[in-house]
């Protein structure tokens, strides 16, 4: 049966809690044991509604797991570099611009993370399947808000000038390797909201 959004949230909260799961396709699975039935796409948009993030358990499997902030509380920093430390393994700046690379299917939660975070200097992202896009306030803070989030990942510096994170796959360019994996020369799933936004954030300069 198609039960109305509250009621699927509700039961989803329930199931993070009362046992492991691992994968939005495992989550679709629980519903329909329970009569509920949902898309993968419906229950990642309730995990980040949910503020779920995943957690690593014994053994190395990972699963979903609720925070326990209130949705709208904002989380301490603490919190944040704990999800950025899981998951963002690449950093890279260009102009008012920070990019967030991630394993794939874990970017909207690193971005769900920022936006409840209230970090200074940040004044939005678009989080795409392996790509976060940051937009700092400042038009030329890309730098200086990219190396606090590397360093908060535990990435540290990359080798871009002045000590700043490579900012290679900003623009297409051929810029350093990233710090853990050499860039790849694109903006990942959300290459294209990203295109757009930094256009827009340009042009307000």
């Amino acid at each position: 049966m198609k039960a109305p959004k509250h009621q699927r949230q509700h039961r989803i909260a329930r199931l993070l809690e009362s046992r492991a799961v691992t994968s939005q396709v495992h989550l679709v699975e629980l519903l329909a044991a329970e009569g509920i039935d949902a898309t993968q796409t419906t229950v990642s948009r309730d995990l980040d509604e949910l503020g779920a993030i995943k957690v690593r358990l014994p053994g190395g499997e990972s699963a979903y797991a609720l925070p326990e902030l209130p949705s709208r509380q904002v989380a301490p920093e603490d919190h944040l570099r704990r999800v950025l430390g899981e998951w963002v393994v690449e950093v890279h700046h260009s102009g008012n611009l920070v990019v967030l690379r991630t394993p794939p299917g874990s970017a909207h939660v690193v971005g769900s993370a920022l936006d409840r975070s209230a970090y200074p200097g940040i004044i939005g992202t678009v989080a795409g399947d392996d790509t976060v896009l940051v937009v700092a306030a400042d038009p030329n803070g890309g730098r200086a808000v990219g190396d606090r989030l590397a360093s908060l990942s535990g990435i540290g510096p990359g080798p871009g000038g002045g000590g700043g994170v490579a900012a290679a796959g900003v623009d297409g360019g051929a810029g350093s390797d990233g710090p853990r994996r050499g860039a790849a020369g694109r903006v990942g799933g959300s290459g294209r909201a990203q295109r757009s936004t930094k256009r827009a954030a340009k042009g307000s300069t």
